[in-house]
């Protein structure tokens, strides 16, 4: 999928989910976007990282974008994913994404309905204490890390999976 794609604007990037792939991806060097509805320390930090961020969704931020991944809050009339298919800007899902990440590592996806956050930084820090460094996305903020995303430099991978909209289904751990 990434073939020529450089420029990923997510919508909703502020969120959990969303915030820690657009970590990821802006630590593997690609030009990340986003809007959110909301100022907030994600979306500070995110910025501080290189994301160009607005506030408030507009269609002529997905300018220039070569995909647009939308968070499962995010309805089709956003004026962001009209826009994109206005464009024909390919417009995916946040757990597609997720599970396009997962293809290049060896993945573990924690799931359920309870302790999914918890459950995925134990498995991250017992791997990063084994000196295995994996990449972590996680739905919460790890102290260890100070925050719920990584690229690591092995080829393990550890995410919490959502299983809200049957988004669990698109992921292949």
């Amino acid at each position: 999928m990434f073939g020529k794609t450089r420029h990923i604007h997510l919508v909703g990037i502020g969120g959990s989910g969303m915030s820690g792939i657009a970590e990821i991806l802006v630590s593997q060097g690609f030009n990340v976007t986003g809007s959110d509805i909301k100022e907030s320390d994600t979306i500070r930090r995110l910025r501080e990282l290189g994301c160009k961020v607005n506030i408030g969704h507009s269609g002529e931020n997905v300018h220039g974008a070569d995909v647009v991944v939308i968070s499962s809050a995010i309805p089709e009339d956003n004026p962001e994913v009209q826009e994109a298919k206005r464009l024909k800007i390919p417009v995916i899902p946040r757990a597609e994404m997720l599970a396009e990440l997962m293809r290049m590592k060896f993945s573990i996806a924690i799931g359920g309905t309870h302790g999914k956050t918890t459950t995925t930084a134990m498995i991250a820090s017992v791997l990063e204490a084994g000196g295995l460094d994996p990449t972590v996305i996680d739905g919460g903020k790890l102290v260890s890390l100070g925050t719920g995303a990584r690229l690591g430099n092995s080829h393990f991978m550890v995410v919490e999976a959502d299983e809200a909209y049957g988004s669990i289904k698109r992921v292949s751990p």
